[in-house]
This record gives C-alpha cells, sequence and structure tokens, in this order.
C-alpha cells in the first residue's frame, strides 16, 4: 500500500481537476499527428484524395529517414504521456482522499480519467500501427525507385517539330513535379515515362506515345442531342436554385419575386415575337463571385445598411432573363461549389480539369474570373471563349490586350485578359467594344400612369444616394440652399438609432426604406436630384420611370482615371461628362437635366423650369423586361466566341505595295461614307448583319463612338476587320504614301498631315473608345432598333 501524505492528495487533487484541459492537449496531439502524416505523405496519397488537404503546407515529401524518425519521436512522446497518466491513476486508485472532499468536487470530475487512459492508448497505439504502415510504404517506394531508375531510360523525350515545348515541359516536371499533388493525382510518380504521359494525354505540349493504351485517352463520346430551350412559366425553381445564406441572396429573391408578374408577360410577349423559332437549351453555371468568402464579399453586410446594391440589382435581373429564356442554370456563391461543378482535380491549381467542361456559358464577374483561373490550370485557356463577364463600369481593348496593356502603360488590376472585348457585359451602353447587358426597372400600367400624374407633388425633391458620405461632398451647400428655396427636400440615408447621420436640418431624412416605400416616396416627388456620386446607378431609372425628372452635376472637366480616384484603376479611359452619362446622353431633357452645379443662376432657373414642367412617367425599352429579355436572348444565339474569328492578317507589311483581299465596301450614293457592296457576297450566319454596316471618318479629336453618334449609329466593333484594309482608304479618298501594320487600338487610322496610313495588327485590339489629335480614324457604325441600341434592326 503506497502512502501518500497531505500534500501529495493537494497535488493529485489539482491533476485530477485539470484532467478535462490535459484532455484537450492530448487530442491536440493526436490532431498534430494526423496534419503531420496528411503532410509528409501528401504526395504519396494525393491519388486517392478526393479533394485537396487543408494540410498540404508543404512542397516536397520527407525523406524516409525523417519520415521514420519524426513518427518515432510522436510514438515515443505519446507513451510517457501514458505512463505518467498511469502514475496518476494508481495514486487515485490507493487513496480514499476525495471521499472527504466529494461536496467541494463533483464526482464527474474524476470519472474520465479511465476513460482519458484508454484514449490515450489507442491513440498511441494507433500511431505505432501507422508509423509501421508508413516505414513499409516508404521502403516500398524507395524499392520501386531504384526499380524505376534503371527503366528511366526506356521513355526518351520525343523530338517532334509539332511539340516544340516538349523538352522544356519535361525538364520542368523533372523539377517541380511534387509543388502540386493534383500531379499525382494524374498518375505522375517521378518517372520520365509518367511524365511524358501526363504531358501527352492530360495537357497537350508532348505527342502520344505509341506503345500507351489508348482507351484512356480516346476522346469523350459525341454530346447528347441538344435540348430545345422552352419559356418557363415558374419562378419558384430559380429561387430554390439561388440558394439562402446571405443577405444579398435574399435582395435578389426579394427583387425576382416583387417583379415576376412583369417577367412573365414579358416572356410571353417574346415567344409570340420568336413565332416557335428553334432554340437550343444552353447549360449555364453563374458564379457570382464578388459574394464568396475568399473575395471579402463586402456587398452581403451591407444591404441592410443602403451600400451599393447595382451590382446585385444587376445579377438577380440576369438570372431571372436566363431562367425565363428556358436555360438550364447551375448558381455559385462558394469557391469550394465552383471547383466542384468545374471538375477541379485536387491540389493547387495548376493541373487541367478532370473532365471536358460540362457548360457552354460562364457568367461570372473579375472575382470569379480570377478565381477561375487559379484553379482550372490549362483550361482556363481553353474554355476562357465560354466565359461572359459582368462588368459595371467596362473594359477597353486597350487595357485588355496584356502585352499592350504592359507595352503602352494601360495594364491595371482588372484588365489584361486577352479576351474578345464583347465578352465583357456593361450595365449601360456606354461602351460599344463591350457587349450591353444592362437590368430591368419597374414599369407602370395605365391606372398607375394616371395616379401619378394626378398626385405629383411640384415642390417635392428627393436626394440620391442611401450612404451618409455623399452628404459630406464639399461645395453642396450652395445649391442646397438654393434648391430649399423653391421645394422640400427628402432623403433616404441609411443611420443607427445612437448615430443620426449628418445631414442639413431642412432636410426629411426617412432613413433606409424598404424598395415599395422607395417607390412610394418617388411616385410622389417631383425632382430626383444627384449630388455627383454614385455613379451610373439604377436609382435614376427608377425615379424617372416613376415620373420624376431627374437633375445631375455637368464635371468639367470630365472625370477619368486620370484625374478622379474612384476611376483610377478601373480598365476604362472613358470620361464621364456627368454623374448619369446613358441619362443624359440616350434619354435627355425633359426627362434628365444636366446643369452647372457651380453657377447658381443656370441651376436655379432649372429648377424654376423643372417646377413648372409637366413630365410623364418614362422607361426605355432597353430596361424593360421583355427588352433585357430580346437583348440576352440574341447574344446567346448569336455570340460565338470560341469558332469566329477574324480573318488572318498579314505578320509583317512595310510596303505600300502590300498585297490584301479587294474590298467587300462600296461608296454611298452621297459619296460620304461606305456601305456593304450590294455584290458583295453576304454571310448568312454573320452577326450582326453586315447590311448595317456604314463606315465614317473621324475628326481628329474624336472616338469612333462619337463619330457613330453624330450620324444617328452605333459604332459596331466586329466590323472592323471589314475596314482593315488599304483599299478602303482608296475608297475614302485617302491619300497615302506608306502604310504599316502596327499593335495600336487607335487603328486602322491616318495621319493626314503627312499621309501615313495605319493598320490593325492585332485583332484584339479593333476598338470603338479612343482618340488622338494626330489621327482620323476608320469607324465602323451600324444602325439599331429604337429603344434597344444592342441590335441592329435585323439583329432579332
Amino acid at each position: 500500500m503506497i502512502t501518500v501524505n497531505a500534500d501529495g492528495k493537494i497535488m493529485v487533487r489539482r491533476c485530477l481537476v485539470t484532467l478535462r484541459p490535459f484532455r484537450i492537449f492530448v487530442l491536440g496531439i493526436g490532431f498534430f499527428t494526423l496534419c503531420f502524416l496528411m503532410t509528409s505523405l501528401g504526395g504519396q496519397f494525393s491519388a486517392k484524395r478526393l479533394a485537396d488537404s487543408p494540410f498540404t503546407l508543404r512542397t516536397e515529401v520527407m525523406g524516409a529517414l525523417e519520415s521514420r524518425g519524426v513518427l518515432r519521436r510522436m510514438s515515443d512522446m505519446l507513451e510517457m504521456l501514458m505512463k505518467r497518466m498511469d502514475i496518476l491513476a494508481r495514486l487515485e486508485n490507493s487513496t480514499d482522499f476525495h471521499k472527504g472532499d466529494e461536496a467541494r468536487f463533483p464526482l464527474d470530475r474524476f470519472q474520465p480519467a479511465a476513460g482519458l487512459m484508454e484514449r490515450i492508448q489507442a491513440i498511441a497505439q494507433n500511431v505505432s500501427d501507422i508509423a509501421i504502415k508508413v516505414d513499409q510504404i516508404l521502403r516500398n517506394s524507395l524499392l520501386n525507385g531504384k526499380v524505376l531508375e534503371g527503366r528511366r531510360d526506356q521513355c526518351e523525350v520525343p523530338r517532334d517539330p509539332k511539340y516544340p515545348d516538349c523538352a522544356g515541359k519535361v525538364e520542368w516536371m523533372r523539377a517541380r513535379w511534387t509543388s502540386d499533388p493534383c500531379y499525382a493525382f494524374f498518375g505522375v510518380d517521378g518517372t520520365e515515362c509518367s511524365f511524358l504521359i501526363y504531358l501527352s494525354e492530360v495537357e497537350w505540349f508532348c505527342p502520344p506515345l505509341p506503345w500507351r493504351n489508348r482507351t484512356a485517352a480516346l476522346p469523350s463520346p459525341p454530346p447528347l442531342p441538344r435540348v430545345q430551350a422552352a419559356f418557363q412559366s415558374d419562378l419558384a425553381r430559380l429561387l430554390e436554385l439561388i440558394g439562402t445564406g446571405k443577405e444579398s441572396l435574399s435582395f435578389m429573391k426579394k427583387r425576382i419575386r416583387h417583379l415576376a408578374q412583369q417577367w412573365l408577360r414579358a416572356a410571353r410577349r417574346l415567344e409570340q415575337k420568336l413565332k416557335g423559332r428553334q432554340r437550343d437549351q444552353k447549360h449555364i453555371l453563374i458564379h457570382i463571385g464578388f459574394l464568396t468568402e475568399e473575395s471579402g464579399d463586402v456587398f452581403s453586410p451591407r444591404v441592410l445598411k443602403g451600400g451599393p446594391l447595382g451590382e446585385m440589382v444587376q445579377w438577380a435581373d440576369i438570372l431571372a432573363a436566363l431562367f425565363l429564356l428556358g436555360h438550364s442554370l447551375r448558381v455559385t456563391v462558394s469557391l469550394k461549389d465552383l471547383q466542384s461543378h468545374l471538375g477541379v482535380p485536387p491540389g493547387r491549381g495548376n493541373c487541367p480539369l478532370t473532365n471536358p467542361l460540362p457548360f457552354d456559358l460562364i457568367y461570372t464577374d473579375y472575382h470569379g474570373l480570377q478565381q477561375m483561373k487559379q484553379h482550372m490550370g490549362l483550361s482556363f485557356k481553353k474554355y476562357r471563349c465560354r466565359v461572359r463577364v459582368i462588368d459595371t463600369f467596362g473594359t477597353e481593348p486597350a487595357y485588355n490586350h496584356e502585352e499592350y496593356a504592359t507595352l503602352r502603360g494601360y495594364r491595371t488590376n482588372w484588365g489584361y485578359w486577352n479576351l474578345q472585348p464583347t465578352q465583357f457585359m456593361t450595365m449601360f451602353p456606354h461602351t460599344p467594344d463591350n457587349s450591353f447587358m444592362g437590368f430591368v426597372s419597374e414599369e407602370l400600367n395605365k391606372t398607375e400612369r394616371q395616379f401619378i400624374k394626378s398626385n405629383k407633388v411640384s415642390s417635392m425633391a428627393v436626394v440620391y444616394g442611401k450612404e451618409a458620405s455623399i452628404w459630406k461632398v464639399g461645395g453642396k451647400e450652395k445649391f442646397l440652399a438654393i434648391l430649399n428655396k423653391y421645394m422640400e427636400i427628402h432623403g433616404t440615408v441609411y443611420y443607427e438609432t445612437q448615430r443620426p447621420p449628418e445631414v442639413p436640418a431642412f432636410v426629411k431624412n426617412h432613413g433606409l426604406l424598404p424598395q415599395h416605400e422607395f417607390q412610394q416616396l418617388l411616385r410622389k416627388a417631383k425632382l430626383f436630384i444627384g449630388f455627383g456620386f454614385p455613379y451610373e446607378g439604377p436609382a435614376p431609372l427608377e425615379a424617372i420611370a416613376n415620373g420624376c425628372v431627374f437633375l445631375q452635376a455637368r464635371f468639367n472637366p470630365p472625370h477619368s482615371s486620370l484625374n478622379h480616384e474612384f476611376f483610377r484603376g478601373k480598365p476604362t479611359s472613358r470620361e464621364v461628362s456627368s454623374q448619369h452619362p446613358y441619362a443624359e446622353d440616350f434619354i435627355g431633357k425633359p426627362h434628365v437635366w444636366t446643369v452647372d452645379y457651380n453657377n447658381s443662376e443656370e441651376f436655379e432657373a432649372a429648377i424654376k423650369t423643372i417646377m413648372r414642367t409637366q413630365v410623364d412617367p418614362y422607361l426605355p425599352y432597353e430596361y424593360t423586361c421583355e427588352g433585357m429579355l430580346e437583348r440576352i436572348h440574341a447574344y446567346i444565339q448569336h455570340q460565338d466566341f470560341c469558332t469566329t474569328s477574324s480573318p488572318p492578317l498579314p505578320p509583317k507589311a512595310k510596303s505600300p505595295a502590300m498585297q490584301s483581299p479587294p474590298s467587300l465596301l462600296a461608296l454611298s450614293p452621297n459619296a460620304t461614307h461606305l456601305v456593304w457592296s450590294p455584290s458583295a457576297r453576304r454571310d448568312p450566319h454573320a452577326w450582326p448583319p453586315v447590311d448595317s454596316l456604314q463606315v465614317w471618318v473621324s475628326e481628329t479629336q474624336h472616338a469612333c463612338t462619337e463619330t457613330c453618334r453624330q450620324h444617328g449609329l452605333v459604332c459596331e466593333p466586329t466590323f472592323f476587320r471589314f475596314l482593315n484594309k488599304k483599299e478602303v482608304f482608296l475608297q475614302l479618298s485617302i491619300t497615302c504614301d506608306s502604310t504599316e501594320y502596327e499593335m495600336n487600338h487607335l487603328y486602322p487610322a491616318v495621319a493626314e498631315n503627312v499621309h501615313e496610313c495605319y493598320l490593325q495588327k492585332e485583332p484584339l485590339l479593333f476598338s470603338c473608345a479612343g482618340y488622338n489629335t494626330k489621327y482620323r480614324r476608320l469607324c465602323p457604325c451600324r444602325d439599331y432598333r429604337k429603344g434597344q441600341v444592342a441590335l441592329c434592326r435585323d439583329c432579332l
């Protein structure tokens, strides 16, 4: 019998009281053991994992001696812990000291000791078993390595001129194949043969090996027959697809429900307009990258605090349009779901996808584009033609072309993707080089329109903007004082009860309103006034649709990336002349007034005129549900960036005697511009149809965007390929002493003072945007449908 003195009893009692923290410590040791094994053996086991392990922190597999040594030390450490716990257990069993203190120390504080002993013994046994198995694996690996080393010469790197990069890729694989577990997933084991198999069958840098069983590398079976798309009439399934868990998703679903009846009526009208035309159903992935946790998801927490909602408005409308058009959708707002839908192999994103991409189209944003590039390996380059990028402010060709942007100083954090510029889709049609996606505003029926006209308050104004920061814009006091003389000013600025916003006392602030209450406020107000920010949001269109006049500031000089922080870093050189250029250029008076807020007389005169002017609610057709459905339908049916390409250009052209195909254009009857020649062949699959083309020459200080607009047309970048010929200069009576092919986003163009003509060498740089005082540009223009600038008259 072991005798224990009082001090010993106290010590043991303290040990037993702290058993629970100690148990956590021991479990931590076990977890560390698991982490170690998954890390050190990542290369050995990665082919068997279903997903990349979060513990693969190291890029090299441990050597055999190092792995065995660490495992042995961990096993010894657990065995020592077990012995010490055994001593404590014997002390507990040999004394009855706890009986007297039962009231002070509850019995359940002692009972875990025996169970904890059993768990420690089990952990120690498991580590010992794992150590034996690992030792066997490492021995076999070393043995196989020696055998394979002898067979290494059986696979020689082929010298095939069709695969010039093969030798360099094999050399890279020798040095780096353990840098990503995905290589082991595809069967790479460090041998020359495995490198060549991977580089010929998974990637495409080396020729196929003649001795390989080609059944595994045969092309995929032909796709199943296409299902015809049918217009949908029930949005409930879409709401399920969107999912839950984020305030932003709740906002989008609420918007879809609110506009459901308008969407359904619009879908029926478009279905009748298309008259049963055959439409293939597309498999579409919608990945909203800015809502993923990896990108920060800064929007969701701000939905209920007056943060920017324009992007979520647009995404909600895109989802509704694609669904109603009858396409098969998958929606993701997490990186994990994106990887699962794409078929990303386990690892760090250096390998291609495990299977052919199962989607015809992918709609995403810049955040999603970056995530796809990070995890798709070479497959990103292969499939990027299927991507459509929702891009609020647009991406001009000069920023999109990586080499050109780097050489000419156009590189930003958002550009240089080398996509076709029309793969970028904007909120407003401000950049013809990109496709106009847009969004929708609520339409009014006849009864609602009549109610608004009879209930307008001519002396009521609502301020544009829900964040308190807009009231901190300098210089607003002067024009607000003038406005306050004539109108009652209302605001909808978010605030917390403890911290009211800093707005003038004469402003009646309603706080952040639900959408239907905000609509009711607009239906009463006469004026919707902007302070210069935010730029190009949906709210001004909503106000105009509810019978308000939109008053905004004219920017002089225009805001751009050169002089304004907000635009700095964005992939565009566009000069913004007002808070909402679309409202200024495409709507205008009487619905939109753009004035100099620094000119008090001009501002006051505008207020007086607006108050006595009767204005009906107005909504451009392209921002109705039917207009958006029509536009997206046309894009899906006709935009194909995977098979269409511009005609090949000569690699070098240094002589004016350069030969080029004859022009397909002819001089117009009034000899002011060129049109498509009546005798030229028309490609029935060309879109937009070539009959809509007109070629005009710009002034030296005008971009093609402005030049086409001056003639009631819109610039169409897909037509640049028909202009990019020396004969076109001759047809327009432009003298060219020399003609050069160069990379420049302003070409084709002429420097008239020196009679030098320039043609475009890089089709990705064809651009409607940009001007230089040195050049007059050749501009491809086309007509457009009334109220639908994205489509020509015969484009539907």
